[in-house]
């Protein structure tokens, strides 16, 4: 019975892990209505029924749970046993999915891929662009990007950047109009672009240092968005003053496009980690993946 309906197994623990047919079949590569069959064969030959549906999801049953956390341990033993035969031969493959903010991937994690990739054509590495804190065991990654600081103490971190700054810039022309603040707290006499934190869903608090005391201020202005390259906009557009990564606009401040202050008063950040659970047993691809992102100091 387990040879003539291991397929059909597979498209279940995909249906339960995706939540979805439709993204299950997108990723099984196979059409809906085959896979919603496939599982209706499965149901009538077990005599039970193992997904509920709904116009707007699909999850398992209390049985169709119980058999997925039965099979599924089992179904990634022989898909890694067949990831390490293709090893033995020297072919470096298998699929990797990472989790990692905008500007992490933008900067750091992206132009480190980018050559391994193309080192290694066999391998497949799906990026989730998230700012939230994602849990990548619950969300199926094998690894996630986040600042050092950030990341849980029961995972392994490995830093792939270097420390990196804030800057608060704006446009020549606001600083010509509204004055150039000396001092963090004069932010608030002025129109500031607000971030909004993608965890908890209040506004980020900028973040400075006055010698060994660091100091939040609370900003206020017409703009709040919840992406990177928004807030650097309206800042050259004229809109106000933003707080963004340094290397984001380096070549906007160089161009004259933006004007940087407060320089002094930056918190420097302890640059990005990969990070994965402790108990994950590499599969050679992600080990070489690792190899790759680690970071170098020059």
């Amino acid at each position: 019975m387990l040879k003539e309906n291991f397929n059909d197994l597979i498209y279940l623990v995909m249906v339960a892990q995706e939540r979805s047919f439709t993204r299950a079949a997108a990723k099984l590569g196979v059409s809906q209505s085959a896979l919603s069959h496939a599982i209706r064969g499965l149901e009538e030959r077990l005599n039970v029924r193992l997904l509920t549906r709904t116009t707007r999801s699909v999850a398992p049953t209390e049985a169709g749970e119980r058999l997925v956390q039965s099979v599924e341990p089992m179904i990634n033993d022989i898909e890694k046993a067949l990831v390490s035969v293709q090893e033995k031969q020297g072919n470096i493959s298998g699929n990797i999915r990472i989790t990692a903010g905008e500007h992490a991937l933008t900067t750091t994690l992206w132009p480190l891929l980018k050559p391994f990739l193309q080192q290694y054509p066999e391998v497949n590495v799906e990026m989730s662009v998230d700012n939230t804190l994602t849990d990548i065991v619950s969300g199926r990654f094998d690894a996630g990007v986040r600042l050092g600081e950030q990341v849980e103490k029961d995972m392994v971190a490995v830093r792939i950047g270097p420390d990196w700054s804030m800057a608060t810039v704006a446009s020549p022309g606001y600083f010509a109009q509204h004055g150039i603040p000396a001092t963090p707290y004069e932010l608030q006499h002025h129109n500031c672009i607000n971030m909004r934190l993608p965890t908890l869903g209040g506004i980020y608090n900028w973040e400075f240092r006055d010698g060994d005391r660091e100091i939040k201020v609370k900003v206020e202005g017409q703009l709040i968005f919840n992406n990177l390259s928004s807030r650097i906009d309206a800042a050259v557009s004229g809109m106000g003053i933003a707080y963004v990564p340094e290397d984001s606009v380096k070549s906007l401040i160089a161009e004259g496009k933006l004007q940087r202050i407060l320089q002094a008063w930056c918190t420097p950040f302890s640059g990005y980690y990969l990070y994965y659970p402790s108990r994950k047993q590499h599969t050679a691809a992600f080990a070489k993946l690792i190899d790759a992102v680690k970071y170098r100091p020059s």
